[in-house]
């Protein structure tokens, strides 16, 4: 008898724990799945603030065969301004700024067509000096344009997806090959001096020690530290050039 209820208790706890390791099995798995829940309604969060940033941002473009500028009776369209003020949108959202705002709204287009009319004038005084781009340059660049995508497929989605077809893409190759010839041979940066470097790389020495990382000798840094005058010195050459050039120019902005 003793031994019956032995075997009698000893199967019913046996019941008895696997109910409760059942119920631990059950409440991880409903614990998995608040915690797959949580993470399925943050990622769907993140994608429909992603989607109305994306509304947003293509709100500020305009009608694709608007004319939105005439520089010397060439006109800009809005296939132009709306490829530009895409590139500027996203180098301001590099920097942590939100293109989308009233006030950088403003900012984003005036940039834009700047930098449009800007383009435009150099081209202008390209053609005038007689810088020409051939045939060849225009697809080596383009094969380059192309190596960045697995498939031909990919490329033409992301051509597509732009709002180009192959003929508005290869004008653009040429444009940049042109434009690329007329700043190096009319607008070099110039010689950058060493006194020039090393108060550079002083005011960097001097924010990483506030800061508290370790500074790379200036051997090591002294190239970027080169290159980056040189830009920086081409790009305020460039802007007197194109101011000198408005001085002649007739340019009507349309937006």
């Amino acid at each position: 008898m003793k031994k019956m209820m032995f075997t009698l208790i000893t199967g019913l706890m046996a019941v008895v724990l696997a109910a409760c390791g059942g119920n631990e099995e059950s409440k991880e798995a409903k614990n998995d799945d608040k915690a797959k829940t949580a993470e399925t309604d943050q990622q769907k969060e993140q994608q429909n603030l992603m989607e109305e940033m994306q509304k947003k941002l293509e709100a500020q473009q305009v009608d694709e065969k608007k004319t939105v500028a005439i520089v010397n009776d060439k006109e800009i369209l809005g296939s132009d301004y709306n490829s530009a003020i895409a590139s500027t949108q996203g180098q301001m959202q590099q920097m942590g700024q939100d293109p989308t705002s009233k006030e950088a709204a403003e900012q984003v287009k005036k940039q834009t067509i700047d930098s449009l009319v800007g383009k435009t004038l150099l081209l202008q005084e390209a053609d005038k000096k007689g810088y020409k781009v051939s045939e060849a340059d225009i697809n080596k660049q383009l094969d380059e344009t192309k190596k960045q995508f697995k498939t031909e497929k990919e490329f033409e989605a992301a051509l597509k997806k732009s709002g180009m077809d192959m003929k508005t893409l290869e004008t653009q190759i040429a444009d940049d090959i042109k434009l690329k010839q007329y700043v190096e041979k009319e607008v070099p940066a110039g010689e950058i001096t060493d006194e020039e470097i090393q108060k550079t790389y002083d005011q960097y020495a001097e924010q990483g020690k506030s800061t508290g990382q370790e500074v790379p000798k200036l051997e090591e840094v002294k190239p970027q530290i080169e290159q980056s005058l040189q830009q920086q010195k081409q790009q305020e050459k460039l802007a007197q050039q194109v101011e000198e050039l408005k001085k002649n120019a007739k340019i009507d902005i349309k937006i």
